[in-house]
């Protein structure tokens, strides 16, 4: 199945939106209810001091930020299990962390999602946090993880 540009745009929206609703939980412990609320009526389409943020298709912002939480312990189990030896979750920066889980959610759960758009999704996402090494980091996190959850050979 193909999908269009504007749906395309609406699902890279709503990964944006993902990571920064999940980041904003971390850090604020808001309720999964007020936040996904929060963003629906003043974050997702919106323009905030002179920034249009795009429209995103709001179930799957709310499907992966609902299952990177109800899944978090697995999700992060599966991560730290790429990390080298030395590294743990909690010592990444915290918008990188809700990168990887996102991703990894839709890796896990999401099987209508192909392997590559997914990785290269949040790549992207990275993108828009970090630069060129962190983006290489979350593809090569990412690649392992889909090679386990969604048994692609080495």
């Amino acid at each position: 199945m193909t999908q269009t540009p504007a749906r395309s745009r609406s699902r890279s929206a709503a990964r944006l939106a993902a990571v920064q609703a999940l980041y904003q939980q971390e850090m604020e412990k808001t309720p999964l209810p007020t936040l996904l609320h929060e963003f629906h009526h003043h974050r997702l389409g919106a323009t905030i001091e002179d920034v249009e943020y795009a429209d995103a298709e709001v179930d799957f912002f709310d499907d992966v930020v609902s299952g990177v939480h109800a899944r978090s312990a697995e999700l992060d189990g599966l991560i730290e299990a790429k990390l080298a030896a030395d590294w743990s979750l909690h010592r990444l920066d915290k918008p990188m962390r809700q990168i990887l889980r996102a991703g990894a959610y839709e890796l896990v759960a999401r099987i209508d999602v192909p392997t590559a758009s997914v990785i290269s999704e949040y790549v992207d996402v990275a993108h828009a946090f970090y630069d060129k090494r962190e983006a290489a980091f979350v593809n090569g996190l990412l690649d392992a993880v889909a090679k386990e959850v969604r048994r692609i050979p080495s």
